[in-house]
């Protein structure tokens, strides 16, 4: 009897979550999505989907977030940083070029940003591709030459 009513209970549960789904989307409502994690790291901005990709890039390239050297967060680009964080973005200095700042969406891989820079845009854990037209941003997120 008690497997039975626990049967309903779920039955019920689940009807009248499918149910508010649908209208939900008959209404064109968005339900935010704060934030994602992958292997238990945190990543924050305008996600919209469990590999990094956001509404500003979302290509099947862009799985990467990059940790922002001011506030040590993940953001899958800095459009996110800009829209989301309550301060202004520092590059990483050339001479922290071996810190841990780059995250694989697709294997959860953390990369120093010389591995990174040096990958050929692929993670050298699980070969997943990376969008090769991010290096025209690096001064976003780096120290380069022009800087």
């Amino acid at each position: 009897m008690q497997l039975l009513q626990n049967k309903q209970r779920t039955l019920l549960i689940l009807f009248i979550l499918l149910f508010s789904n649908q209208v939900l989307a008959q209404q064109n409502v968005a339900l935010p999505l704060v934030k994602s994690t992958i292997k238990g790291i945190n990543i924050y901005g305008k996600t919209v989907d469990n590999q990094t990709r956001c509404q500003h890039w979302h290509s099947d390239l862009d799985v990467i977030a990059i940790k922002f050297k001011c506030c040590e967060k993940y953001y899958p680009c800095f459009s996110c940083h800009e829209e989301e964080a309550d301060h202004e973005p520092q590059v990483w200095p050339k001479t922290e070029f071996d810190a841990k700042a780059i995250l694989c969406g697709v294997c959860g891989t953390e990369l120093t940003i010389s591995e990174y820079q040096k990958s050929g845009n692929t993670c050298p854990k699980c070969t997943a591709a990376f969008n090769p037209g991010c290096s025209k941003h690096y001064h976003l997120y780096f120290e380069t030459e022009d800087k």
